[in-house]
Formats: C-alpha cells, structure tokens, sequence
C-alpha cells in the first residue's frame, strides 16, 4: 500500500513532547491525542514555512490558532514570551496578518486570556462567559459586564493593546449554537456514539422552562428576546464581534455541542427559514449595517471615563434608572441587572484607522436582564436634547416599532430587553423624528 509517513515515524521524540516518565506516551495539552514539540527547532520552522506559504501563494489575510497556548509552552508552563511568538514577530510576512489566539489550551495554567503579545487579538471567553451570566439573569455581574461591554481595558490596556484585541463572541464552533443556547441546558451528544463524555460540559445556559423545542408560546417568545439581546450587545460593544456562521440563520444542532463527527443535518445549513427565524435574520442584518455606520461603537482607543479634551462631557457615562451616574455601591448590589450608557459623539475629534473622522452619532442604550419593568429618567445630554429610538428587543423586528422621540416622561424598558436611541435634531431629522411615544 506504499509508505506511512508521519512526523511519528519520521522523528517521534522531535516532533511531539512525550511524557517524561514513559516515553512512549504523548503528552496531551491539545485534546487530540499529542502535542507539538515547540522546542524542536525544525518544528518551527515547519509551522513558519507552512504560514508563509498560505500568506504568500493562496492569500491568506489572517490566522485564528486553536489552542494557542500550546504554542507557548516551555516545558510545562506557558510562556507569552516563547520562541515561537519572538519568531513570528521579526517575520516580515507573517507579522503582517491578522494573528488570533484561542487563548488557553486544556492543560494546567493553560488560560491565557489577557496575556498574549501585541500583535496578537485573542477569542475573549470571559466575555462570552460574563454576557452569558448577564442573560440568564444572574445577580452580580453587572460590573463585570460592563467592563466587557467597554472593550476589556481590565485585559489589554496596560500592555499597549486597543479594543480591537478582543474578538467579543457568545458562541463559537465549540459548543452550543445560540438557539440551542436558550434552548437546552444539559448536551445532547448521543449520536457521537462516546456514551455522553464528549463535549464541554457547559453551565452558563438556560432553556427557559422546557429542554428542547416546545410548543409553548412565552418560552419561545423570550427566548428570541434572548437571542436579539444577546447579538444585539456582541454589536454595541466596543472590540471586534464575532458571530457564529449559522447563528442568524437560528441553526440547531439538536442539543449536540460537540457535531464535529455529523455529516448530516446536525451541521447543515437549512435555507428553507420559519417567519420568526427570518425576523431575527433580517434583525442581525439590520445591526450589522447599524454597527457599521456608528463610529462610536468602533472607537480605537478605550474610554477613560473622565470629559473629553476642551468639554465637560464624559467620553462614556454609565446611568441609573434615574438618569444619574452610577456610584460604587450600585454597581457592587447584586441586584441591580439594569444600566443605561450613554456614548457621546459629537465632542470626540477621533479618526479611523484612515485618518477619516468617524462617523456616526451620539448614542443612549438601555440595558435590563431582569424579569420586571425598569422605567429609566433620560439624561439631558445638551441643549435641546432629542432622543430617537433606533430599535427595542421587545420587538421581534428591528424596525417594526415606530420611530419617536422621548420626552421627559422618560421609557419603560421591558423585562430582558436592549433599547437604543440615538442623539436627534428635530428640525434637521423631520420626518424621521416624530413626537408620539408608542
């Protein structure tokens, strides 16, 4: 049948890290079995040649490495300062692609969220995992998620690094997709025929009262909300979105967290949408194109919480419902699952990476992960403040409310719901900004 080639047979011990009290086992910090020997000299440059080879003859832009961590061990600890990161930094090629880590792999000391260098962005898990909690309605998170909603600056301020660090995502091809995210709570991996031990054993979801599809009219109303809340906050953060392929189309997998293995509808794409899936798909289409022509969402540089240069106004303001600043005592009650953020626009004198001014305009989000009403006094942002609002997840479509603006009366946010407005001149927006409040 010819000759078995393999870096096995080609130099085992080379090649993979083997374990050092039986040396004919691998050591695994992959999941897959072994793990490449990034001390090994003739691996790197293997890795190397094989990157520069995709850049230079099939253009490829970018990397997104699986388990980046591996590539940093030393030994047994992981080192962010490892050869390998030293070598693709002075590489003339490769140094200028997109690098994405998956910052951990499944040894110990493995999570390196935060730690990559600086031309590195890395798959954010502690804000898919803070946005998850936020969603469920879990108590004290609100800071936490306020912090991932502002970009990360807890993570990658300090080494140099901008927003544009942390790839924000809810879902990934790990795990469940987002409709089966809000619609199980245990993994449904039987057809993988490992007798239930594949598969991340994943606690932060909820399927709202009945696991699996239901015919039940309220558990699948909130869990659309869910859904438009959760893609709605991945598109109003500060960082780089990443939606899962398939997610907007409201792809299930049956409760499967695991379909590597599944040649078969558990990962095929159905075109053939239901009205409400294509309600949410016209919804996400809808945010990306609002993501995209706001340039306060997409801001190069992380907030400082203080005024902008020459003004009194703050570059982010975190409300109340009463349309004050929040204080530390609020923001340490766990009872609070509601804020109101408020992104001033016209005041910041800050560009693209074209050196364009960014465009867009001043912007007021609502936010309220708990399961009653919240009505939220609005702020009087300048002289003759006007607010419009661009959409509210209590809706099933984006643009199926009508469009008003608030007065002093102030809104009524409904349970777990986002509401967004934007900043609004009356006279300059006629007959987009109209004064009835539905």
């Amino acid at each position: 049948f010819g000759p078995n080639l393999s870096f096995r047979g080609i130099d085992n011990d080379r090649y993979y890290r083997l374990k050092p009290e039986n040396q004919i086992l691998y050591e695994d910090f992959t999941g897959t079995g072994n793990t490449l020997n990034m001390n090994n000299p003739r691996v790197l440059q293997l890795i190397m040649d094989s990157l520069r080879y995709w850049i230079t003859e099939m253009h490829v832009d970018g990397f997104r490495f699986d388990l980046a961590s591996t590539l940093a061990r030393e030994l047994y600890a992981v080192n962010a300062l490892g050869a390998f990161f030293d070598i693709i930094h002075q590489d003339p090629v490769i140094s200028q692609v997109k690098l994405i880590a998956e910052p951990w792999d499944l040894g110990e000391g493995g999570y390196q969220v935060g730690n990559f260098p600086v031309l590195w962005t890395e798959w954010n898990g502690k804000y898919r995992d803070s946005m998850r909690k936020f969603w469920r309605g879990d108590s004290h998170i609100l800071s936490e998620t306020a912090t991932r909603f502002a970009g990360s600056s807890d993570l990658y301020e300090s080494s140099g690094k901008r927003p544009s660090a942390s790839i924000n995502f809810i879902t990934c091809h790990d795990g469940f997709t987002l409709q089966d995210l809000v619609s199980y709570e245990t993994k449904h991996n039987e057809r993988n025929l490992e007798n239930g031990h594949d598969g991340w054993n994943e606690s932060i979801i909820s399927n709202f009262g009945v696991e699996g599809p239901t015919d039940k009219k309220e558990i699948l109303e909130i869990r659309e909300r869910i859904k438009r809340n959760m893609i709605a906050t991945l598109l109003l953060s500060q960082g780089v979105p990443m939606i899962s392929g398939g997610d907007e189309l409201s792809r299930t997998q049956h409760g499967n967290n695991n379909s590597y293995c599944q040649d078969n509808e558990l990962n095929y794409y159905r075109w053939a949408l239901k009205e409400e899936e294509e309600d949410f798909l016209k919804f996400v289409q809808s945010l990306v194109s609002f993501r995209k022509s706001n340039g306060v969402l997409k801001r190069r540089y992380f907030f400082q919480g203080r005024p902008i240069r020459g003004t009194s106004v703050k570059d982010i303001l975190w409300l109340t419902s009463a349309g004050r600043e929040m204080t530390d005592e609020e923001w340490n009650s766990g009872d609070v699952k509601w804020l109101g953020i408020l992104l001033p626009l016209e005041e910041v004198a800050e560009t693209d990476p074209y050196g364009e001014t960014i465009q867009g305009t001043t912007l007021l989000i609502l936010i309220n992960s708990s399961d009653r009403e919240i009505l939220f006094s609005i702020p009087s942002y300048s002289e003759n403040t006007h607010w419009m609002r661009i959409f509210d997840t209590w809706n099933p479509k984006f643009d199926e409310a009508e469009h008003f603006i608030i007065h002093e009366e102030g809104y009524t946010l409904r349970p777990r719901s986002i509401a967004v407005f934007k900043n609004c001149n009356p006279s300059r927006d006629v007959p987009l900004c109209k004064t009835n409040q539905s």
